[in-house]
This record gives structure tokens, sequence and C-alpha cells, in this order.
């Protein structure tokens, strides 16, 4: 046990049940215990396998390689279209958790197999990636934008293309290209400074 994610867990005040339900059953396992990215990990020589982590509505657990896992229920959810080695397991309470335990255990064990065989997710090039229509004609009603944001590397447009899609609204993804026109123009990356 960790002492930073037993502060964790003091000071949480949603999923709380649910997380130290979680927990026992990680650390049943024997995976290292670790505070990460605010969230309890569980690693194996160092690599992160699994992570704790609460949203509005579920908490889970993230596998970081759940692609490479077996599912056949079809029970681990890809959190995004975006997300290409990530799986999640989801739960609404800690009941759920406790019916779920040996099947929450054999995700665990299989994501320890995966780890421990040195497998690697295959990730998609960055210019693999499709621009969505609805990105290349906001793209097209700035002129001369569609032609810059095509200059750019591919990572810079996944990168774009990516924030873009994220607004809920078609609205909102016009005023993130607005935003973001004079970075593109000037070849410049989201993230660039």
């Amino acid at each position: 046990m960790n002492r930073k994610v037993d502060i964790y867990l003091k000071n949480v005040t949603k999923w709380r049940a649910e997380f130290e339900a979680l927990r026992a059953i990680a650390l049943d396992s024997g995976l290292t215990e670790d505070l990460k990215w605010g969230h309890p990990c569980y690693t194996l020589n160092n690599a992160n396998v699994i992570l704790l982590h609460g949203f509005k509505n579920y908490c889970a657990i993230a596998f970081f390689k759940g692609a490479l896992l077996k599912d056949p229920k079809g029970l681990l959810i890809q959190q995004t279209e975006n997300v290409q080695s990530g799986r999640q397991l989801r739960f609404t309470n800690v009941q759920e958790i406790v019916a779920k335990e040996r099947l929450i255990k054999g995700y665990i064990a299989q994501a320890i197999e995966v780890e421990e065989s040195g497998s690697k997710v295959e990730f998609k090039k960055a210019a693999e990636f499709e621009t969505p229509k609805e990105v290349l004609v906001a793209l097209k009603r700035i002129p001369g934008l569609s032609v810059a944001f095509n200059r750019l590397t591919p990572g810079r447009r996944h990168g774009y293309v990516l924030h873009f899609v994220a607004a809920k609204q078609a609205k909102t993804l016009e005023a993130r290209v607005q935003r973001c026109a004079p970075k593109i123009l000037k070849g410049e990356g989201l993230n660039d400074f």
C-alpha cells in the first residue's frame, strides 16, 4: 500500500467506497501501487498496468494495454474513438464491483500477462488519421487556412483535429478553428509557443 494513495482515498468524496474495493482487488494481484496523474496506478516493474479513476457517472479501471486483452463478452470500453491502447471496465456502485470481483481479477491477471510478455500496442501513425469532413469544411471557410493546415506535419494536424472534434457542438468546433487559425497560418502546432 502506498501512503500517497491512502491520502488520495481519504480526500476523495465521490467513488470512495468503489475505489477502496477496486484498490483491494488491485493490491491482491501483486502489482505495485503508486499515485500517478493524481490517481491510483498499479505497475509491474515500473510499467503502468492499470489506473483507477472516476468520472461524473462512473468509476473505472483503465487498462493501459487494454486493446491487447481478450474480451469475449465485450465488457472493455474504448473511452473515445481516438484512444488506441487503453480500455476501461466501468462501475456505478460497490455492489457491482463485489459481484464482478472474479471477472475483474481475470482481466487484471491477463493485463499482467500482457505486460510480462513484452507485447506492444501497434499505434497508428498521425499521418494515418483522416481529417473529418466537418473540420475540412471549417478550414475552408478561412482563406488560405486549408492549404496551411495541409502543410503542417502529420502530428500537428492530428493534434488540431483532436482539439476540434472534441467540441460537442458545431459552433464550438467553428470557434476553435477560428481561434487556432493564426497559429495554423504560421505553421505552428496547437501547443507550440
